[in-house]
């Protein structure tokens, strides 16, 4: 099936997030395109898996099947040569409770966690909200490539006793989709002195040509001991409001710990959203080859026009993710004043960067997975402003 990506859904008065942008920008011609989910439709096995189960006259309690087991077990060797048992697979409402659910059961209060700024702002929120502290290993960015600081990670374990990390894999902002070197120099820095790894891997499927996405678990049977996986179908398949999510923890003792951690306070999936997860995994690969190349021709796209028509933004091509992380460092303003540009002037809802960590300061995060007409008019739109702001004609 040839699906149409350029065609328009209007999404407005849905409930739609990404589309309240009066609420969220205080201006309803505001194109908004930061939240992380897509303007496209859904997978057509996905859609005809919920109406399926809708048809059903009972919506009670729900629990998952065999048959979803086998696709996420099926799936994770298919895609990633990782063999996995339907045991070490959890379900919850969503990464972000995973996380949360995962610095709880495996940091005591005080206890130091690691992150790699600029990050995804909730993984800030996980570690306070837990009573526990932020330790920072910034990424190195050369000015073309973001890279991890190994150095700096093993001074955080050392001197801070931090035995926490939650990697973003692939990393949300900045694109990266590490290599298994990396990751191995990683683990063998946390793992190797006791340490445990949160691995969240939701935009794992997101990954552009010449690229290749590797589970930080799969690398060896003591990074699995150690570690904790996070994925769903929500970025990758365009369904996050299904809030259905996958843990894959392969020690039972991990397993017990989170487990006892999110007890009492976090619900499972739905009905709709284990149907989905499961026909996302056995049936989505066409429409998800399909889309992998629109939206990388749509960064390929943003990027030139930066180049050709807005040389004061700056941005690096990511190697996985629907998200560009854009410099605007040169256009010589503070954090406030970036916001209000970007919303008042050019009248376009970005994510701004400095809720990503301090070294998010000067930058703007742009979603591209939207058609390409509403991208060029948001590109078009920035242009104007950034002209009348530098007085270039």
């Amino acid at each position: 099936m040839k699906y149409d990506f350029d065609k328009l859904i209007d999404r407005r008065n849905t409930g739609s997030t990404k589309w309240a942008v009066k609420r969220v920008f205080g201006h309803d011609d505001v194109l908004p395109l930061w939240v992380a989910d897509m303007d496209f439709e859904v997978a057509e096995p996905i859609v005809e898996a919920i109406r399926k189960r809708a048809e059903h006259p009972v919506f009670g309690y729900t629990e998952p099947g065999d048959s979803l087991l086998e696709a996420i077990i099926d799936r994770m060797e298919r895609k990633y040569a990782w063999k996995i048992k339907p045991e070490w697979i959890l379900f919850t409402p969503g990464v972000v409770a995973a996380v949360n659910a995962a610095v709880k059961a495996f940091a005591e209060p005080g206890h130091y966690v690691v992150i790699q700024s600029p990050v995804y702002p909730p993984f800030w929120t996980a570690v306070t909200n837990n009573s526990c502290i932020v330790a920072s290993n910034p990424l190195k960015f050369s000015g073309n490539r973001y890279e991890m600081d190994f150095r700096d990670l093993a001074s955080q374990v050392e001197n801070k006793n931090a035995r926490l990390m939650i990697l973003c894999s692939p990393h949300n902002p900045v694109g990266r989709v590490w290599t298994k070197e990396e990751l191995e120099t990683l683990g063998e820095i946390i793992i190797g002195k006791g340490g445990i790894v949160v691995s969240d891997e939701i935009h794992g499927e997101i990954i552009f040509k010449g690229h290749k996405h590797i589970p930080f678990a799969s690398i060896s049977d003591d990074f699995a001991k150690r570690s904790v996986v996070c994925i769903a179908a929500s970025k990758t398949f365009n369904v996050p409001g299904l809030q259905t999510s996958v843990v894959i923890i392969p020690d039972e003792e991990l397993r017990g710990r989170f487990n006892r951690a999110r007890a009492g306070i976090m619900g499972s999936p739905g009905i709709f959203g284990f149907a989905a997860l499961e026909a996302a995994f056995r049936y989505g690969d066409e429409w998800l080859e399909q889309v992998l190349d629109y939206i990388e021709a749509n960064v390929d796209f943003t990027l030139e026009y930066l180049r050709e028509k807005i040389p004061e933004i700056k941005a690096v091509k990511p190697e996985g993710t629907y998200l560009l992380w854009l410099d605007c460092r040169s256009l010589g303003m503070d954090c406030r004043g970036l916001s209000e540009f970007f919303r008042e002037r050019a009248r376009v809802g970005l994510n701004d960067g400095y809720t990503f960590g301090p070294e998010g300061e000067g930058f703007m995060r742009l979603n591209v997975g939207c058609p390409r007409s509403i991208l060029e008019e948001a590109l078009r739109r920035i242009e104007r402003a950034v002209k009348e702001k530098v007085g270039r004609s």
